[in-house]
Formats: structure tokens, sequence, C-alpha cells
């Protein structure tokens, strides 16, 4: 069992330890699709890919896949808009839309498309190399140490837009940059986790977190608890019943939403 467990844990827990961090900026700038969005258009690169006869796991596409999502990233970052009902959450449904329409069409005109929908959407984590996990691991390395220099102007931006819109700081352009990073690293994480999965690691445990606390110390080490718990527990529970991973974790995480609802519901006073 550990043999067979030890790879999909590390990269479950290198997931969280992204997305967890990630996640807080999503749920603090209220575009809580943002990542679905981004996912599909990483799984429309994919699967564009897979389709002009590149392999799924090749560097060929992978850059397709980014370049795909980097566009995405730009049109996500010029939707930031300054009207009474038409919202930047509702232009990021269009791009899912869109992509999820276009994953389809082009499924279809591929061997085995239904299968490489499922996959994108479920994931083959249970599966996963490592060597990807290595490669995936130094990719968000990197974005982790930019976010690390920057990390103050991301605050501010996500925590604080008002303050950084009245020092005139370019939104847009810091939007793309953020987007941009992020974009990456759902590209990477689609591939292994899939686009359900993916979201799971990046909303639900911002989502528990803000509920409790609020500084963002406190945000980060609550998101990469629970996501570490659910991810762990979502692995044990699909092994020991032989169940399909990646469905298996989305259900746990949605089930650690609920238990955390409930017990904010029977502390109402509790600290945040």
């Amino acid at each position: 069992m550990i043999d067979l467990m030890l790879a999909p844990l590390v990269a479950a827990l290198i997931l969280v330890g992204i997305h967890g961090y990630l996640g807080i900026h999503i749920i603090a700038r209220g575009v809580i699709f943002v990542d679905l969005a981004l996912a599909q258009v990483a799984a429309l690169g994919f699967t564009a890919a897979t389709l002009l006869g590149y392999a799924p796991g090749s560097a060929a596409a992978y850059g397709i896949s980014v370049g795909a999502t980097l566009v995405g990233a730009f049109m996500l970052s010029v939707s930031r808009v300054e009207h009474e009902y038409v919202t930047q959450e509702a232009l990021i449904g269009v791009v899912y839309v869109a992509a999820s329409a276009g994953t389809i069409l082009l499924a279809a005109q591929a061997p085995r498309g239904s299968e490489h929908v499922e996959e994108l959407l479920t994931g083959t984590i249970l599966w996963v190399t490592w060597s990807e996990i290595w490669r995936t691991g130094l990719v968000y390395a990197a974005v982790g140490a930019i976010h690390w220099v920057l990390h103050k102007k991301f605050f501010t931006i996500s925590l604080e837009p008002d303050k950084a819109a009245a020092e005139g700081w370019r939104l847009r352009w810091w939007d793309f940059v953020f987007y941009g990073l992020f974009g990456i690293v759902v590209t990477s994480s689609v591939g292994i986790a899939g686009v359900l999965v993916v979201f799971s690691f990046l909303v639900i445990p911002a989502v528990v977190a803000f509920m409790w606390v609020s500084s963002p110390a406190r945000l980060l080490a609550v998101a990469w608890t629970v996501g570490a718990l659910a991810a762990l527990a979502g692995l044990l529970i699909s092994f020991q019943f032989d169940l399909p991973t990646g469905p298996v974790i989305v259900v746990t995480f949605a089930a650690v939403l609920v238990s955390a609802f409930a017990l904010k519901r029977l502390a109402p006073g509790s600290t945040t």
C-alpha cells in the first residue's frame, strides 16, 4: 500500500501547497470560477495538442496548453469591469463555457475522445509518476518564488483593491501577471489531477479558512491543513474501497466543507 500510495500522496500535498495559497487570492478577489475557466482552457490546449498528434505528457502538448492558458489569462485580466450588472464572474463563465464546448468538439474528432474528456475532468493522480512530480514541483517552485517576491502587491490587490487603485497601480497589468502565473500552475495541475480535483484543491480549503480566520498567515495555515487532511482522506478512501480517485477526492473535500459549515453554525461566536 505504501509503495502505491506514496507518489499520489506527495503529488496531492504539492498541489494543496500551491493551490491552498492561490485559493486565498481567488476567494478574496471574488472570482471563484476562474480556476474552472483556466483549467478548462488548459484542457482545451491539451485536447488540441492530442489531436495534432502530440503525446499528452510531451513538452509540445504542455507548451500548447500553457499558450492557450496565457491567452485565457489575458482575457481575464482585461475583463475587470465596473458595471452594476455585468460582473467579471459572468465573463469568466463565458470563457469556461466556450472552452468546455471547444474541448468537447475537439475530443469528438480524436480516438478515445470521451475517455480523454473524462481523464481531463477527474485526472489520473493515482498513477502519477515521480518524474511528473519532480517536473511539476519545479514549476510550482518557480511560480512560488515569483509570488514570494511580489506577495505584498498580490495580497494588496486581492484583499485591498481600492487601496491599490487609489495608489495608481496598473491593476489590469498586475492581474495579467497573477492570472498568467496562475494559468501555468493550473496547466500543470490539470495534467495530473483533472479539472474537478484542481477546483476542489483551490476553492474549498480557502473557503473553510475564510470562515474561521482573516489574517493572511492564518488563512494559509488553515487552508493548507484542511487541504492536506482532505486529500489524504480522499486517497485512503479511494484505495480502501477501490473507487475512482478523482471523484472520491472531490466528494471528500465537499464533505469537509459541509462539516466546516456545520461547525460554524454550532459555534457562532468563534473568533474570525
